[in-house]
């Protein structure tokens, strides 16, 4: 029987001929062109030691790898030879009938009712059929653990191309799988399988059989291999370069002179990634200068050396929160990049405004220490809709402090770029975003080994690992073994040594097959750490950082009305016509309340707002030009002042002479107060004001009983005990029995929380990479409610993103929505049905908690509800009230101005 090429394996988006018939791409066609282009990628995109780690499981040489890599490439769309695929009422259609109608009319391709109602994935149908076609050509088998042997891990990779791994195939049904999914076929359909497995397998010129095991290393090599050549080999304007004329009859030879064509084409599709070329250029020489004892000068003499010596692994830096601490954080990162042969960087931030504001020191590393052509991206919930146009508008909104992205700088992606969608813009060389995008590659959600594979060619930063709560300290730990056993480097940046820090070295060390015995980070201020992962073993440095510079941070605790207080605090900088304060608000609609009182109160003082309910383009250019005002040497004359929420804390580069706060845990107090600078910083906080809903209230207590009045705290020493006595059960032994019970009972509930929280994380989480015992479906197991609000609520609170649409009237009179009050330029661009246009929303998109627009998912989102782009997406069309604009839900009133969104409950 010869091949068929009237089995078609691409159609949507090629368009028809001359004569109305849309056009079709064989299947084997799309097989053979996903093969040379994960030739390709392997030697293109792969670093050497991720080629490495697959050679090593197979036994077998880089070249051959290569050639394997390529073979299963080509097979991952097998299972489209199967009745629910080639005969599905949504394929190829010509005068009302399916082009592969004619399939039916012939015996060999006969098939029963059952096989038309299987409801198997054709990923799902290429695991079933592979694992007993590779055992029957001889790779290693098992019949009581199949999982654990090479013929069913190669065929459940392959299954999981569409981002899911489907569960163990046992014996009995790898033996004949069309007896429990008719929809596979037999016949014409099973003999069309075998062909084309046999001229895949020709064809890329397979003429060995591996007889290694799948390592989880190279399982995620191999899965992200496959899907990226997948996803090159299916760019629908390229497909169409390559059709083939009507009566191509698919014959050896026909195929053979049709690898050439799909080798030609291969690296003009990698290309396209722009992906190609990066690097870390090799380190300077360290420093050698006589008494540096500080940290960045420690690590510089140090940590080469260990790293030449170990290979590369994770350092682990504790110190307050600084420019310097960031600086130290992105040179470990160069070290360890050059040493791994590493392809890019991805930094993670506890929020996304600290990506925002962390984003242009990032860049200025790059440009030293990348080499190459780079594409930056900007990753986290603000940006994910379309990455390339959220980089570019920071850009535009950044261009002040000198990053901007005009002809000449090609950073930034443009707005048709290949990296432009949400899941492959982690595969960008450079990535500043928030660290659920890191803890998502070990959830049980689509394309977690995707992330996975993306990261294993990058050199990993996160900036305060203390910053996600119990929830993301497991998943973080969970993170770390995955990192360790692909080999990441990974850079950890966290305020103090604590137990967390140290489990996170554990785990590190677990996942790099080290010993389980306890280990410490450096309990002094400023320190670090190195931890290998060829063999887990943990290095102190023998010259550790000497002291940082002392100061002394002096916090007031004042009782009276928060705004009162505010005024009181101000009024010394007002009368002395120079200095500079911050002052943090718990709600967007107190901020701006307080931004107006300020502004009507103290006509002399300079007042500046920025929150997270603001528009995107917004928050970037307040963030932008705050960076420039409130910088060490920066441009604000006489006396000012920032208004800003908790979204600001972790933003680094604002210096101020005095920090207002109202009350918070003690951790995010200090994370604020480190922005006043000089030797004497100063926090006041305001005992009377009212606390996030967001904070742990047993928390918040217990630092307002530890501050008492007032505390003065030597810094950085004494900011590791601080941090430890907000937990001593003295605190509640000092307290008279009625206000102790209370907080017992806080306590108590803060525990709860956390156990909760810990344990629903151990049931979410997926296993480590020693626990897999080789089941790839283990890392997509189905739970139900893992749904995308369980995962918001995991990472965080879950948000959704409003945009804003004011009435108004085109030039010829009819109705339209506008993105701008007034501005007929900014009209709401309609495709299809409707919809807009997802990147001209990116501007304008505003983050908000999910539980405060309940209700709004009505009307106001019918529109572009079913767009998988736009799901979280909220449209507000606002109206005018009273010369506001407003709109209201069955529980809220919106109102937008200049000063961002602001959201009040109704009676």
């Amino acid at each position: 029987m010869l091949l068929d090429p009237r089995l078609w394996g691409k159609a949507a988006g090629l368009g028809k001929d001359a004569r109305g018939v849309p056009h079709t791409h064989p299947l084997v066609c799309h097989l053979l062109d996903t093969a040379a282009v994960a030739e390709v990628v392997w030697d293109e995109l792969l670093t050497v030691h991720q080629r490495s780690i697959v050679a090593a499981a197979l036994h077998v040489t880089d070249e051959q790898a290569r050639t394997f890599a390529a073979f299963w490439a080509g097979l991952h769309d097998i299972g489209k030879i199967s009745v629910p695929f080639q005969l599905h009422r949504n394929g190829p259609k010509y005068g009302g009938e399916l082009r592969t109608q004619c399939l039916t009319g012939e015996p060999g391709y006969a098939f029963g009712a059952a096989a038309a109602q299987d409801r198997q994935s054709h990923e799902a149908a290429a695991h079933w059929w592979l694992v007993g076609v590779f055992k029957e050509i001889g790779y290693p088998s098992s019949k009581r653990r199949p999982q654990s042997q090479l013929s069913h891990a190669v065929a459940q990779l392959l299954g999981g191309h569409g981002g899911r791994f489907h569960p163990v195939v046992y014996d009995k049904d790898s033996r004949c799988p069309v007896a429990r999914h008719p929809g596979m076929g037999a016949g014409s359909w099973e003999e069309q399988r075998r062909i084309h497995f046999d001229e895949v397998r020709r064809v890329v010129g397979v003429k060995s059989v591996p007889q290694g095991r799948m390592t989880p290393g190279a399982a995620v090599v191999l899965a992200g291999l496959v899907t990226l050549s997948d996803w090159l080999a299916s760019i629908e304007e390229e497909i169409r370069t390559r059709l083939r004329e009507d009566g191509w009859a698919g014959t050896p030879d026909d195929l053979d002179s049709y690898w050439q064509i799909a080798r030609a084409a291969a690296p003009r599709l990698v290309q396209q990634t722009d992906l190609l070329g990066t690097g870390f250029a090799r380190p300077p020489d360290s420093a050698h200068g006589a008494g540096e004892t500080g940290l960045g000068t420690s690590m510089a003499r140090q940590l080469p050396n260990l790293v030449s010596e170990h290979g590369p692994g994770m350092v682990v830096v504790t110190a307050p929160p600084s420019e310097d601490r960031t600086e130290a954080a992105l040179r470990a990162a160069a070290v360890l990049g050059h040493a791994a042969g590493a392809r890019g960087l991805f930094y993670a931030l506890p929020t996304g405004s600290a990506a925002d504001s962390h984003m242009a020191q990032v860049h200025a590393f790059a440009e030293q220490a990348l080499t190459g052509s780079w594409r930056s991206l900007l990753l986290h919930s603000s940006s994910r809709l379309k990455p390339a146009e959220a980089a570019e508008q920071w850009a535009h909104a950044n261009a002040t402090g000198g990053v901007r992205a005009e002809p000449g700088e090609e950073w930034a992606p443009t707005a048709n770029s290949w990296l432009n969608s949400h899941r492959r813009a982690l595969l960008a060389a450079l990535g500043t975003g928030t660290v659920d995008e890191l803890l998502q590659a070990v959830m049980p959600v689509k394309f977690n080994a995707m992330r996975l594979f993306a990261l294993s060619s990058k050199v990993v930063v996160v900036d305060e690992t203390h910053a996600r709560g119990a929830w993301g300290q497991k998943l973080m730990l969970r993170f770390l073994e995955w990192a360790a056993a692909l080999r990441i480097p990974v850079v950890l940046a966290a305020t103090a040594a604590d137990k967390s820090v140290d489990a996170m070295l554990a785990a590190y060390r677990r996942g790099a097959g080290g010993g389980r015995e306890p280990v410490m980070q450096p309990r002094r201020s400023p320190g670090w750490s190195f931890v290998d992962a060829q063999s887990g073993g943990g290095h102190l440095p023998q010259q550790p950082a000497g002291p940082a510079r002392a100061s002394t941070l002096s916090i007031t605790v004042v009782d009276g009305t928060p705004y009162g207080e505010i005024q009181a605090a101000l009024a010394p900088i007002v009368a002395a016509g120079n200095g500079r304060a911050a002052v943090y608000r718990s709600t967007p609609t107190e901020a701006i309340r307080t931004f107006h009182q300020l502004t009507k109160d103290l006509p002399g003082l300079d007042v500046t707002l920025i929150h997270e309910q603001m528009r995107n383009k917004d928050r970037w250019q307040r963030l932008a030009a705050c960076r420039s005002a409130f910088a060490p040497d920066g441009g604000v004359s006489g006396p000012s002042v920032l208004v800003t929420t908790s979204m600001l804390e972790h933003v680094r580069g604002l210096h101020f002479d005095l920090v207002i706060s109202g009350p918070a845990p003690l951790a995010d107090l200090l994370a604020r107060a480190v922005q006043s600078v000089g030797d004497r910083s100063r926090l006041v906080v305001l005992r009377a004001d009212n606390a996030s809903e967001l904070d742990d209230a047993a928390l918040v207590r217990r630092t307002d009983l530890l501050l008492g009045t007032g505390r003065t705290v030597a810094l950085p020493e004494e900011l590791p005990s601080l941090l430890d006595e907000v937990y001593v059960d003295e605190i509640v032994d000092r307290m008279g029995w009625p206000a102790a019970r209370e907080l017992q009972q806080l306590d108590n509930q803060r525990v709860v929380r956390e156990r909760r929280a810990s344990g629903t994380a151990r049931w979410l989480e997926v296993p480590g990479p020693w626990e897999l015992d080789g089941d790839l479906g283990l890392l997509s197991r189905d739970h139900p409610g893992v749904e995308p609000g369980l995962l918001s609520s995991v990472l965080g609170e879950e948000m959704v993103h409003v945009v804003c649409l004011y009435p108004g009237r085109d030039l010829q009179g009819k109705t339209v929505h506008l993105l701008e009050d007034g501005v007929l330029e900014q009209k709401l661009e309609r495709r299809a049905k409707g919809r807009p246009t997802p990147g001209q929303l990116v501007p304008y998109l505003i983050p908000v908690p999910k539980r405060l627009v309940e209700g709004v998912e009505g009307d106001a989102n019918a529109a572009w509800r079913d767009m998988a782009a736009l799901n979280h997406v909220l449209r507000l069309n606002l109206t005018e009230d009273d010369g506001r604009w407003v709109y209201t839900s069955p529980k809220h009133r919106f109102c937008m101005t200049a000063h961002g969104l602001t959201i009040d409950q109704l009676p």
